[in-house]
């Protein structure tokens, strides 16, 4: 691909001499004006996005300041969530798609990149500041084959966190864990210390729930990572060896079927809702949050304020022996895409991306993540911090936008006046991509998972479960994972590290 050079504006000034005539004559007015001429019709930019809440008034008063800052003209197709997939793939069978689609990171997007659809962007990136800007692992999580066909609509990468009872703990003396010892004798002090003070044996340190293993905030995981366990999977000389087959990720499970035995975590969370983890954490009976992230802790905190005025929450990074180790999220909520078929040129596919590039400005991440002053925000008078003034309107009328588009809470936007605990989360949120762990078989294709994965994963699930509860011994657990390999486990290693090969070259 071409090396863009950014077409700038510039006046020719030319003076011709006349041979014979002696007299200074301007050059051709035409010419002039051709030279000096610079596109600035405005540029039509249809988009398909998807559906949060009621679907905002065409033209409102979002949609006129990014058109003009951005020297556009908008034309947003709205799709209820529910049907969201199955309309972009209907668009995309039938070449209708516009000139910008956010896509789920899901296997019918992939093929349809890997087919061309879509424009490469990746050696094109370099030239967008705010692109270039951002940390790599955003764009790597939405890869494809080690290229990259879309802008992912971003979210923190390591925002996971500790969300617990600071007063509780201080209570009782203890500090975050960062050993497995430490965490089984946190866990123990407060299931067996009386941290409320009610003369009960009723508290957990914390508990496991349904699916505690699946998506992207499984507990053991973040633990097992702090110990040196890989992110899901490791990758080493170009071998991959899943989390469950490594010591640090079985000696996690084996402090949680110790926990189990001993009654010191809920002993029905094979059956439990996370939801109702979060009301125990709320009506004063679980001191931490495992699989949640940074900015859960003001919630918490909000909650126990109209229980329990002296509660006290705090969040902190996952942390092991050898310091602070998140494991990774992807870091998006979908991919932003340019459709070949609605941006044919590469002078056109620039102005997309300037656009792109343009949202990351301070002014359009400021309009995204708070709105228009005066209406759905203030700033202090001091100029240092804002202050959403009506979240219901900001809700309805911003949200939309917001969680389509690209910002970050963290990137060229001033903060919010906030408590304490707010301000905290926010900023942890921000900081805690420096320290994460990523994934490396996120973007990697395989036949076999995109056939038999969900099943695969089961398998290795229910082995989890069973052996936390008892159910496995050591024996057993490993019969287990030879079970995975011969159902099609090793198969899996092997496509992933082929395909890990071939990105590598």
């Amino acid at each position: 691909m071409k090396k863009w050079v950014a077409l700038s504006s510039a006046v020719i000034m030319a003076v011709g001499v006349v041979s014979g005539c002696g007299l200074d004559k301007p050059a051709s007015t035409d010419v002039t004006k051709a030279a000096s001429k610079v596109d600035d019709t405005p540029l039509q930019l249809s988009m398909a996005l998807q559906q949060v809440g009621e679907i905002p008034s065409k033209g409102n008063e979002f949609e006129q300041a990014l058109e003009k800052y951005t020297n556009t003209k908008l034309d947003i197709q709205w799709i209820p969530n529910a049907a969201y997939d199955e309309k972009i793939n209907v668009m995309i069978a039938s070449s209708e798609l516009p000139k910008l689609a956010r896509l789920n990171y899901v296997p019918t997007t992939i093929n349809a990149m890997q087919s061309g659809l879509f424009w490469e962007i990746g050696p094109m990136l370099k030239d967008y500041k705010n692109l270039a800007g951002l940390d790599k692992q955003y764009f790597e999580n939405v890869s494809v084959e080690g290229k990259i066909y879309g802008v992912p609509v971003l979210r923190p990468i390591g925002r996971a966190a500790i969300v617990y009872r600071k007063d509780w703990f201080d209570k009782l003396g203890l500090k975050i864990p960062k050993t497995l010892d430490d965490w089984y004798n946190v866990m123990k002090a407060i299931a067996t210390e009386d941290p409320d003070g009610n003369n009960k044996a009723d508290t957990y340190g914390t508990q496991l729930y349904k699916r505690y293993n699946e998506g992207t905030q499984p507990p053991l995981t973040r633990i097992a990572v702090t110990q040196g366990a890989p992110n899901r999977w490791a990758a080493e000389n170009g071998k991959f060896t899943p989390e469950f087959m490594t010591k640090p990720y079985v000696d996690t499970m084996k402090l949680f079927r110790k926990l189990y035995e001993e009654k010191l975590i809920n002993q029905d969370f094979a059956v439990y809702d996370v939801t109702e983890h979060d009301k125990a954490i709320d009506s004063e009976r679980v001191a931490m949050k495992l699989g949640g992230v940074a900015t859960n802790g003001r919630s918490f905190q909000d909650r126990m304020a109209k229980v329990n005025p002296k509660g006290v929450f705090d969040m902190a990074f996952f942390e092991g022996p050898n310091g602070i180790k998140q494991a990774g999220e992807p870091g998006n909520f979908g991919v932003i895409v340019i459709p070949k078929s609605s941006v044919k040129t590469e002078a056109e596919l620039k102005r997309v991306l300037k656009f792109l590039d343009q949202l990351l400005d301070s002014k359009m991440a400021t309009l995204q993540r708070r709105g228009i002053e005066g209406t759905h925000y203030k700033v202090s008078a001091d100029g240092k911090n804002t202050e959403i003034t009506d979240l219901n309107l900001f809700n309805k009328e911003i949200k939309p936008y917001r969680d389509n588009l690209i910002s970050l809470e963290t990137l060229n936007v001033l903060p919010q006046i906030d408590s304490p605990i707010g301000v905290k989360g926010n900023q942890m949120e921000g900081d805690g991509t420096q320290y994460s762990v990523p994934n490396p078989a996120l973007t990697l294709n395989s036949a076999i998972y995109s056939e038999r994965g969900k099943e695969l994963d089961q398998m290795i699930w229910d082995a989890q479960t069973k052996y936390i509860m008892g159910r496995l011994d050591d024996a057993g657990w490993q019969a287990e994972v030879e079970k995975w390999r011969k159902a099609g486990g090793d198969q899996l290693i092997k496509e992933y590290e082929q395909a890990y090969t071939k990105i590598k070259k």
